[in-house]
């Protein structure tokens, strides 16, 4: 798949929508060819730095040629996208990754489980997925982005750190608290959670679909930052490794050592 052209697209609109937490959404061609769990790496333009930032897509508006992405402040690269105002030029590479497998809940209840910013990416997806689905975010406190937009497509539950939304607890515990019995499994969020899921599907012998999305640094395989343990060996180093951003994002569950 490799290393994609770096594109120039315009900002239509920004905003804050939680502490840290910007939606942007961005007038692109790789909009067209974007799915669900797949991202698209930004690029800064300061001098500095280099690499660019890999970023989920969060909505996609094929027709309009739109991308949206909602993402956290955490860094020099991510601040200055933060400062972007509609009209804006901004510097893309894409789309990456392989995405989620929206086939395998094909007849199946499938939970769409995400953490932090890790919830994003679920948008896309249970716009795209066909039939029974819940969905279940974690989120630190009541500040519960994207909420009202995955509630279009889905029954949602939160689960709240602080206890002062939905369930106390992780995604887990709500999942347990509503009695959801899935059959399959859609994840994206932080390695706790993700071991979490891992353990939860391999008890109730359901396959369940990880993005490992938190671990990417650069999104091209170029920084060799986002290595991850597998549990088969690649034909080519005979390694039991994978790049996250190449081969990746998502893994069946049962691929990954995590």
């Amino acid at each position: 798949m490799g290393h994609k052209k770096k594109t120039a697209g315009t900002v239509i609109l920004q905003r804050e929508i939680a502490p840290q937490i910007f939606d942007m959404w961005i007038e692109t061609d790789l909009a067209r060819e974007a799915g669900a769990g797949q991202f698209a790496a930004l690029y800064p333009k300061g001098e500095s730095m280099l690499l660019p930032r890999p970023i989920s897509v969060c909505e996609t508006d094929r027709q309009a040629g739109r991308l949206r992405i909602v993402y956290r402040v955490q860094g020099k690269g991510t601040r200055e996208f933060s400062a972007y105002a509609k009209g804006d030029t901004v510097f893309l590479s894409g789309i990456l990754g392989n995405g989620f497998p929206l086939m395998e809940a094909e007849g199946k209840r499938a939970l769409l489980a995400g953490g932090g910013i890790g919830i994003p990416p679920l948008l896309e997806l249970a716009k795209e997925l066909r039939g029974e689905k819940t969905i279940v975010a974690g989120y630190r406190d009541k500040n519960l982005f994207l909420k009202e937009d995955m509630e279009k497509y889905a029954p949602f539950y939160a689960a709240t750190e602080d206890g002062s939304a939905g369930t106390k607890g992780n995604v887990l515990d709500a999942v347990r608290e509503r009695g959801i019995a899935p059959e399959v499994i859609y994840a994206c969020g932080p390695m706790p959670m993700l071991r979490a899921v891992k353990e939860y599907a391999a008890q109730a012998k359901i396959k369940a679909y990880l993005s490992l999305e938190e671990r990417m640094a650069c999104g091209i395989g170029a920084c060799l930052g986002c290595v991850c343990k597998t549990t088969k060996k690649d034909g080519h180093s005979h390694v039991k490794n994978a790049r996250i951003c190449t081969e990746g994002p998502v893994f069946e569950a049962g691929e990954v050592d995590i």
